[in-house]
């Protein structure tokens, strides 16, 4: 796994109820793709490869107009490593989610 992104999808939406349906439809996509993922309550966190996640970024912008919403914008966090892995979500988190 040599990257790791974070994406914040904002889609513009007349209520908070469709902002919730939209979002919540990229992240079923997300979920879908079978990566390793975080669903915070701000942004979603995706592991894998590269080029796979800049894919997955691409098209989450396509989900939330096919759901929706005339525009939408997104904040992208980006870890790449070509040579080696990445640090895991389960490595940054883990620890804090331990009771």
């Amino acid at each position: 796994m040599n990257a790791s992104v974070a994406i914040q999808t904002l889609p513009e939406a007349k209520n908070d109820e469709e902002l919730i349906r939209i979002v919540d439809e990229v992240i079923a996509y997300i979920k879908s793709t079978g990566l390793n993922c975080y669903v915070g309550p701000f942004e979603t966190a995706i592991e894998g490869d590269y080029d796979e996640l800049m894919e997955i970024v691409k098209e989450c912008q396509h989900i939330a107009i096919r759901a929706g919403a005339p525009s939408v914008a997104a904040y992208i966090k980006v870890t790449y490593r070509p040579e080696g892995d990445v640090l895991t979500i389960e490595k940054k988190v883990t620890k804090h989610h331990q009771d």
